[in-house]
Order: C-alpha cells, then structure tokens, then sequence
C-alpha cells in the first residue's frame, strides 16, 4: 500500500483522472484494474472536488474586501 510522497496539484490530479476516464471509456481495462481505476477516480475527483471548494472560498473572502471596494472605487472613478 505505497501512497505518493508529494501530494498531487490539482492540475496533476486532474490530468490523471482525465486519463483514468478515458482509459475506462475504452472499454479495454479487466475487471479488477477496471475497479482499481474507479477507486483511484474516486479519490481524485474528491481531492480536486476540495481543491475547488478550497479556491471558491478564497475568491468570496477577496470579494468581501479588497476587489469589492476597488471596483466600486473604479466605478465612481475615485480610484485614478
């Protein structure tokens, strides 16, 4: 049961799931790499599922503050 030292990017993760999908859509894997293939799917697609969630809620906390205000201030042109 090795695990990978580094954890993965989500673009990483992203491009593995990408391949796992397309290697199933094949319709060539055996059964049991099939449902290997699937667990692994599984994990990755919670995994990038945080990473998502993760960027979302730091986009809201730069809207409630910084970029809110500083569109306002360029809307009513007092940000020149």
């Amino acid at each position: 049961m090795s695990k990978p030292a580094k954890t993965p990017t989500f673009e990483s993760a992203l491009a593995e799931l990408e391949e796992i999908v397309s290697d199933m859509e094949a319709g060539q894997l055996p059964l049991e790499k099939s449902l290997a293939a699937y667990k692994r799917g599984a994990e990755l697609l919670k995994f990038c599922q945080g990473a998502l969630a993760d960027a979302q809620q730091q986009v809201k906390i730069l809207e409630d503050g910084v970029l809110k205000n500083f569109g306002a201030a360029a809307r009513d042109g007092s940000g020149q």
